[in-house]
């Protein structure tokens, strides 16, 4: 199969297509970039403020929800995937993309707090599937091979926010649950895919010196050998944080059956929700609200360089104002539920890391593993992701990280079954290709 020409062709497509996805990607992650510090810095300062004042939240959650309503109920694809079932489902066609580029990049800056990876992949999968339309129809792929190119494509798009195709390959095997010379067939084109447009990707971006926001840890604390506290402590604190993340997780579940009747008039009301919670936040602690709004990626970085600059109090109020906005957001708008839970779960390491011999760099490490494992059900993906975002000198957690990703996922299953996986992987090729 691997030497057959059709395979071959695919394989020089999914090359190709790399380059197109990578420019989409990189203005589309540019354009959220530039209007989430437009909405959340430049209009307050224009305003009179230094920072976004407490109420700013009730009316940008207010405009999010009356955006999104009327685009998951009359646009096709409703928007994407509904975020509280993981990054999987049908891959969503072309005609679906207008949809999720619109409820992406008019939402996710106004605060709502979820990531961009699942519009990212949305766009990468539509996109593989529009460019077989200049094909003749002869020389298009079967229904299997739409499926992998679809893949391929989803998967060259996440590469960009996650800084390469490392992660998203793994997250690819991980999630596809397969394994021989099927594995391999999936893995080549999702590789090259996601290679060749890592590398457009970063040439353009230093070309045009544009902001995307990646997911990254420009400065982490310094790493430490294990010791015996650190597991003393780390897995019961791994236990805690899986079993807080996936309770907010059912919330979310909760909050999608809610909204599931009367869509628009509850999408509204769950933004003017979300809206309250990071107000509250702000009134309770003081601090600016856009601290537990959005996505988290910035928030997490300043964290990871100044651990101690929260107290465990305000850690602890981060964690749950921006949990339960996080719960609101996932049952009811549209984004990628990884990057808020990743936050969440740093947080609440960084408050456990006062444990006697815990330490900051394995309360951090450990708390950033547990949660993307039980958001995604994939412990291999989210103990690579940990220790990439952690950096070179992270490899004596690794034991620490693998553990409490395992326990985790362990820990999610026994209180409310097996998360969606991060790639579609059910139903037959047919099926998974929608819109």
């Amino acid at each position: 199969m691997l030497l057959s020409r059709g395979y071959l062709r695919l394989l020089l497509l999914c090359a190709l297509l790399g380059v197109p996805v990578a420019l989409a990607c990189f203005a589309f992650l540019t354009s959220q970039h530039a209007l989430q510090h437009a909405v959340w810095k430049h209009l307050p300062e224009a305003l009179g403020h230094e920072l976004a004042p407490w109420w700013w939240p009730l009316p940008t959650l207010l405009l999010a929800g009356l955006i999104l309503a009327p685009i998951v109920t009359r646009m096709r694809g409703r928007g994407g995937h509904v975020p509280v079932h993981g990054l999987g489902g049908p891959v969503l066609g072309p005609d679906a993309l207008p949809g999720v580029v619109l409820a992406a990049l008019a939402t996710l800056p106004l605060g709502v707090v979820l990531g961009p990876e699942a519009p990212l992949m949305a766009i990468g999968g539509g996109l593989a599937l529009l460019g077989l339309r200049a094909f003749p129809r002869s020389a298009e792929p079967d229904a299997q091979g739409r499926v992998l190119l679809a893949t391929a494509g989803s998967t060259a798009a996440i590469s960009s926010i996650f800084g390469g195709p490392v992660v998203a390959a793994i997250l690819v095997v991980e999630g596809a649950g397969i394994g021989g010379a099927r594995l391999v067939a999936l893995l080549l084109p999702c590789l090259i895919a996601s290679a060749t447009g890592a590398l457009v990707f970063t040439g353009f971006g230093s070309w045009t010196g544009l902001s995307i926001g990646a997911l990254s840890l420009p400065e982490v604390p310094p790493d430490a050998t294990p010791d015996a506290a650190d597991f003393l402590w780390g897995v019961p604190a791994a236990v805690l944080i899986a079993a807080a993340v996936a309770s907010l997780r059912g919330l979310g579940r909760r909050t999608e059956r809610w909204t599931a009747e009367h869509t628009a008039v509850r999408t509204v009301l769950c933004g003017i929700a979300a809206g309250a919670l990071l107000t509250a936040y702000a009134l309770v602690t003081g601090r600016s609200p856009a601290e537990a709004a959005l996505s988290g990626q910035a928030m997490l970085g300043n964290l990871a360089a100044a651990p101690h600059e929260l107290s465990v109090v305000a850690l602890l109020a981060l964690a749950l104002f921006k949990g339960l906005t996080w719960s609101v957001c996932l049952g009811s708008m549209r984004g990628g539920p990884i990057f808020p839970g990743l936050l969440i779960g740093a947080v609440l390491g960084i408050a456990c890391s006062g444990l006697p011999g815990l330490g900051t760099t394995p309360g951090l490490a450990l708390g950033m593993a547990t949660a993307t494992a039980v958001v995604t059900g994939l412990p291999l993906s989210s103990s690579v992701l940990t220790v990439l975002l952690l950096g070179g000198d992270a490899h004596n957690q690794m034991p620490l990280i693998v553990i409490a990703a395992v326990a985790g996922v362990i820990t999610a299953q026994l209180l409310h079954g097996r998360p969606a996986p991060a790639e579609p992987t059910a139903g037959t090729p047919a099926e998974q290709v929608r819109g």
